[in-house]
């Protein structure tokens, strides 16, 4: 069996979940039975700044945890895609929101999915959960982890909000169905 490795980068400003879905990804791979890594990256402000994750899910032993081309770019802002889309890997997957980013210069060879992440989030009842919606298209296009091993996650870290539990979990069905 091949040995498989997948990076991913999540980016955007403060208060978009980029930490939230960087570490959930990281436990679920932990969950999982996989090797794992997180970094997360604050800009100067914490809501309102730039900030971005790094995970990377591997079957085997991961020598460092940045990412540098990544399989899978989350971009939730412009400025966010501007930044980090050149760097993703040829064949790789973007995942932009769409309300966010308007219009904006393809690269050819990387495959995109465009879906207005956070209009769809603010249906479901908070715009919060756009972060949910784009980890279940992720994870439906990459397969890097079950979403069984994501629910276990999603829990754990909301066992004491459930609530919060259960509409992070209609956002990321939302997203994997899409």
């Amino acid at each position: 069996m091949k040995k498989h490795t997948t990076e991913i980068l999540c980016a955007g400003f403060g208060g978009q979940g980029i930490m939230f879905i960087g570490k959930l990804l990281a436990r679920a791979g932990l969950n999982a039975g996989k090797h794992v890594t997180w970094m997360p990256s604050y800009g100067a402000e914490v809501r309102g700044g730039t900030a971005y994750s790094m995970t990377k899910i591997s079957d085997m032993e991961i020598a460092s945890p940045l990412v540098v081309r990544p399989d899978v770019l989350v971009a939730m802002n412009k400025p966010s895609l501007i930044k980090y889309q050149a760097s993703v890997k040829a064949g790789g997957l973007i995942i932009a929101n769409k309300t966010l980013i308007d219009g904006f210069e393809k690269i050819k060879g990387l495959n995109y999915v465009n879906v207005p992440l956070t209009e769809w989030a603010s249906k479901l009842g908070s715009t919060k959960v756009a972060n949910l919606i784009a980890m279940g298209i992720l994870l439906k296009k990459t397969k890097a982890v079950s979403s069984k091993y994501v629910l276990d996650a999603l829990l754990g870290m909301l066992k004491e909000k459930k609530d919060l539990f259960a509409l992070n979990k209609r956002a990321f069905e939302r997203g994997y169905r899409a």
